[in-house]
């Protein structure tokens, strides 16, 4: 497996790097292009390296390797460097585990609250998601499947809740990516998303409960396939 860094998995960074949160957008450029296997498990990353390759000083990457250490992304091994982690099994199911705790929570808020305006937002965001995934970008698939839980938690005004989730959902991105290439897999997503949707067209919270925690089991329903078609990636 080639484990270089990929110079283009970095560029997208350029036209940002000006700006003052430099730190957070080295993080945000390399989080992405681990989860989508740009940087694969196992490659040592040199804060010097990176920096050239973004055009940035050493201190925000710095910083960025830090936030990714509190992920679970990367691994700093005192006096040999900081490498890029396996998939954990276990962090999967424990990140899984909370994600689908406050989500559930949430949707069941959702059902009694929202609006036939809010309705037409989610559904506007399955049809996009469904047209980005008949066309294979799977990054933007990714993007889009955020967006439809980030928008669903600003129903009831629990964005906050979800920006805890996202350092404990770095693994779970991680998997799902993987699992993105699997067509049928991907329309799965789409007809959960929709199933989530009509639950909280009835306004009943047991439904929404259900389908939410339905869509939340997914990944663990996928993950052994997974892990035995990229056994390289993984640490039990």
């Amino acid at each position: 497996m080639n484990k270089k860094l990929h110079n283009v998995s970095l560029k997208r960074l350029a036209p940002a790097i000006r700006q003052p949160t430099i730190g957070n957008r080295v993080f945000a450029t390399l989080r992405q292009s681990i989860v989508q296997q740009e940087i694969f498990p196992g490659h040592l990353l040199s804060e010097a390296e990176v920096a050239k390759q973004m055009g940035v000083s050493r201190q925000p990457v710095r910083e960025a390797f830090i936030k990714l250490a509190e992920t679970g992304l990367v691994e700093v091994r005192p006096q040999r460097g900081t490498y890029v982690t396996l998939i954990s099994e276990q962090e999967v199911e424990n990140a899984r585990f909370i994600r689908e705790v406050v989500e559930v929570a949430i949707a069941r808020r959702v059902a009694v609250a929202i609006t036939d305006s809010d309705i037409a937002d989610l559904q506007l965001l399955i049809e996009e998601q469904s047209a980005v995934g008949a066309a294979r970008d799977y990054s933007q698939f990714l993007a889009l499947d955020e967006k439809f839980h980030v928008r669903i938690s600003e129903v009831v005004d629990c964005a906050y809740a979800w920006r805890m989730l996202e350092n404990l959902k770095a693994q779970i991105d991680r998997v799902r990516f993987l699992t993105l290439p699997d067509r049928p897999t991907a329309q799965k997503v789409i007809h959960q998303h929709q199933a989530i949707v009509d639950a909280f067209s009835t306004r009943s919270p047991d439904l929404a409960e259900a389908a939410m925690r339905q869509h939340m089991k997914e990944i663990i329903n996928s993950l052994p396939s997974i892990v035995l078609a990229h056994p390289s990636l993984f640490i039990s």
